[in-house]
């Protein structure tokens, strides 16, 4: 059974052939930590091979340009400062409002003058902007993947230098979870795919003899696009469900951003002990522990993508066919071949 993308069936790669990257492909991608971006601040991300400056107003509003001014060609991420609503240039002190408008100089009559706005969203903590590699609008609205308020309290980053496509395709690579990070799987729910979604559930547990291999827990998984993986795992024995977030942004042609984040929560039950400010200081505890064990997981995929290379027509095999739908599903994320 083989999987392709639109354009890669009748081109073989043999042995020397150089390696062909993948397009960049439309979704909505993160960029910072809501609490990274205060008022004032000015941020400089990469994205599909471009510097993204991020800022946040003084009313709160967070917003993503193009770097640099149309003036003389500033970087506005190097030196530049937020005055209120406006964003100004570091070099001339030109402000832009945040339809992108120039408003003000320090001299004379504003020229019309204008920054390449992004799209932006923030939803549970995190700072998504669109990207579209024909600068087309969103197709889609980022979507919240935990309950309101829930907020990722422990994060860690990497570049990783494979496309970001291979990063999420792993979610669905179930055969590699026993042999790379020694668990047990149960498929409770197979992937199921609607537009820019993907759905499953999976119940996992350690390897290995001992009395360990009888904790199993439930991960509900969600691949929202190219850019966003959240995985739920309800704890009710212990009152608690931990959302895990794998974020990943393509900074270059095969390079990839990727950002893990815990949150954890109670799930709502009658005789929760313990006043809130004991809730918080458990929940930010045990997201600390899930994200140190998850980084160690993690760690062993980035060794293989850093030096893997990727298969247009992969020979997929029987347990194989989660990876097969996401090769389908992942087609609409590409412009038409």
């Amino acid at each position: 059974m083989g999987a392709d993308l639109p354009g890669s069936r009748d081109r073989r790669r043999t042995s020397d052939e150089p390696k062909r990257e993948l397009p960049y492909p439309s979704s909505w991608f993160f960029l910072a930590l809501s609490r990274e971006l205060v008022p004032g601040r000015v941020l400089t991300r990469r994205l599909a091979g471009e510097d993204v400056v991020v800022y946040r107003t003084g009313d709160g509003q967070p917003y993503a340009v193009r770097p640099y001014c149309p003036h003389l060609g500033a970087h506005l991420g190097s030196g530049g400062t937020v005055e209120g609503r406006n964003l100004v240039c570091p070099f001339h002190h030109f402000a832009f409002a945040p339809d992108g408008t120039c408003v003000a100089v320090p001299h004379g009559r504003p020229p019309r003058a204008r920054l390449e706005h992004h799209t932006v969203r923030e939803r549970n903590g995190f700072v998504f902007v669109w990207y579209a590699p024909d600068g087309s609008p969103p197709t889609w609205d980022a979507p919240e993947t935990a309950p309101a308020g829930v907020l990722a309290t422990a994060s860690w980053g990497t570049e990783v230098r494979a496309h970001v496509q291979e990063l999420t395709e792993n979610t669905l690579d179930y055969r590699h979870l026993s042999v790379v990070h020694h668990v047990t799987l149960r498929e409770l729910e197979p992937p199921r795919a609607k537009g820019p979604y993907i759905r499953s559930r999976l119940r996992l547990g350690p390897a290995g003899p001992g009395p360990l291999t009888r904790f199993q827990v439930d991960h509900s998984f969600l691949v929202a696009g190219m850019g966003c993986l959240r995985i739920e795992q309800p704890l009710p024995h212990i009152g608690l469900v931990i959302y895990l977030w794998a974020l990943h942004t393509p900074t270059g042609p095969a390079g990839t951003r990727l950002q893990l984040a815990v949150a954890c929560a109670d799930i709502h039950r009658p005789g929760a002990t313990g006043t809130p400010l004991m809730r918080r200081s458990l929940h930010r505890a045990v997201a600390r522990g899930m994200l140190g064990i998850s980084v160690r997981k993690v760690q062993d995929d980035v060794r293989i993508w850093n030096a893997k290379r990727y298969e247009p027509r992969p020979r997929l095999t029987v347990g194989d066919e989660a990876i097969g739908l996401y090769r389908h599903w992942v087609r609409q994320f590409y412009p038409p071949s």
